[in-house]
């Protein structure tokens, strides 16, 4: 038997590796571009940026450090100047799919960043691997702007898991709804009719505001939002507000809020306050044609009779008022069960007019 040069036995020392194996490696060298691998075959593997990552324009040097072991797969074991070329992406991508089928099929939650605003959905990442969660699953509600999203990380379960497809689902929003589930659940057991919480308003209509309870919302009506009148509820809250409401009404899984607290009542002591012969002054809020309803406070409204508005004849309020008017009159009529009350600025002017008349008869006696 011949014996074997120095090359031969050095070439024999040396394992040998083919396409698609996984081999480990020492780093020797990094560079931005690329990374060299002492896999301890004949030649060093290479990993070029792209067969690292699909991420543009990132320094390998920030990445991986001279001394690191790392696995990656051989792509090419020599690639016509007898160097290996590796790659870690695709490794890292079949890892990254056989977690999420274990993950599709256990429907474990998994968080990642939002790699991308796409059109339609956004695109996620784990170990490589790309998950698509489609717009109609990425929250409970109707979403505007994806774009809040992007570097976030959020939550989500794999719903559909077809890698020969490149198609792998992801859902945000089944987890978002049970959990929602979960807190009204808990704040139906704990709330009563009567009980006093805070809530932030999450939207405004032209009837009123939801306020979100923290599980629920309750609707507060624009009949509920104050003693007074309210014409418009977007003048009195704005979305993102907090408001302290009470539970009127809670009928199945309805709630119905108000903010008239009785301590607040403005009838509670109007027997006294605007007993029949007591002088008030309020503002005209409106108007019809048979008289004008006049502001004693918030909550508070007295009809003013057209007839009742001077001595003189006057065919229409509007004739001699104005909304927002401020005025003096006097209680005519007070009827706390009906919450009604009657003014009269005729009388006042005929008291006034007594009082002169009175004093003038005593001058000429």
């Amino acid at each position: 038997m011949s014996e074997m040069s120095f090359e031969q036995m050095l070439e024999e020392s040396f394992k040998t590796i083919r396409n698609g194996e996984v081999v480990e490696g020492t780093v020797i060298d990094v560079k931005p571009d690329e990374i060299i691998l002492n896999i301890g075959y004949k030649s060093d593997g290479i990993i070029t940026r792209n067969e690292y990552t699909n991420e543009p324009n990132v320094d390998l040097t920030t990445v991986v450090s001279v001394g690191d072991t790392m696995e990656a797969k051989v792509l090419k074991v020599n690639d016509g100047e007898g160097q290996v070329i590796l790659t870690y992406k695709r490794l890292a991508a079949e890892k990254g799919s056989k977690r999420l089928e274990e993950a599709f099929n256990t429907q474990e939650v998994l968080t990642a960043k939002v790699a991308q605003v796409l059109d339609g959905g956004l695109g996620v990442v784990i170990d490589e691997a790309r998950i698509f969660i489609p717009a109609s699953l990425v929250s409970d509600t109707y979403e505007k702007d994806l774009g809040k999203y992007k570097d976030q990380d959020i939550e989500f379960v794999i719903t559909e898991f077809n890698p020969r497809r490149r198609r792998i689902i992801g859902d945000r929003k089944q987890l978002l709804l049970a959990r929602k589930a979960e807190l009204q659940k808990a704040l139906f057991e704990r709330i009563n009719v009567g009980d006093v919480l805070e809530g932030t308003v999450k939207n405004v209509t032209d009837f009123g505001a939801f306020i979100d309870l923290g599980g629920a919302d309750g609707l507060l009506h624009i009949s509920e939002m104050s003693w007074g009148r309210v014409e418009n509820p977007r003048k009195v809250f704005k979305v993102g507000d907090v408001a302290k409401v009470f539970i009127k009404d809670i009928n199945e899984n309805k709630i119905a809020l108000s903010m008239k607290f009785e301590d607040e009542n403005p009838w509670k002591d109007a027997a006294s306050k605007y007993a029949v012969g007591n002088i008030v002054t309020g503002v005209v809020a409106r108007m019809t044609d048979f008289g004008a309803f006049v502001e004693l406070a918030p909550g508070v409204d007295a009809l003013l009779h057209v007839s009742q508005i001077s001595r003189e004849h006057v065919e229409k309020p509007s004739d001699v008022l104005k909304i927002g008017q401020e005025i003096e009159a006097k209680i005519v009529d007070f009827n706390e069960e009906d919450k009604k009350i009657s003014l009269s600025i005729k009388a006042l002017l005929t008291s006034t007019e007594e009082v002169q008349e009175d004093a003038e008869e005593s001058v000429e006696e």
